[in-house]
């Protein structure tokens, strides 16, 4: 099971890196998903995942808090509603932004309602 969660972790790491040039891909939920596959497989990477002085404060900020920094709702929000913006402007069927709507509203709503963390 420990090549399962070291692979798994990495995979997730691998994909949230993508996801920081990446718009569309969710970094954080990756980071959070690998620093949880590390815990089970090696102390050493997950660690060193949550100390990395880039990658490890929203992990740290989750884990101690279940906080998102106002810099991460934001670029989040942003995200969302330009996905939401270019699926309107792309003329996807009336049942497809009906179901988005709903979705990225209810995700905007979570991630609003999460505590920023405090210094």
């Amino acid at each position: 099971m420990r090549v399962f969660w070291t692979v798994s972790g990495g995979f997730a790491l691998a994909l949230g890196v993508i996801g920081i040039v990446v718009p569309l891909l969710p970094t954080t939920p990756l980071l959070l998903l690998a620093a949880f596959c590390f815990a089970r497989s090696s102390p050493l990477l997950e660690m060193w995942l949550i100390e990395h002085p880039r990658l490890g404060p929203p992990i740290r900020d989750w884990r101690a808090e279940g906080a998102i920094s106002t810099r991460g709702k934001t670029l989040a929000v942003v995200a969302i509603a330009a996905t939401f913006g270019l699926s309107v402007v792309l003329r996807l069927p009336g049942t497809v932004l009906s179901i988005q709507a709903v979705t990225l509203g209810l995700v905007t709503l979570f991630i609003l309602t999460r505590p920023s963390p405090t210094l």
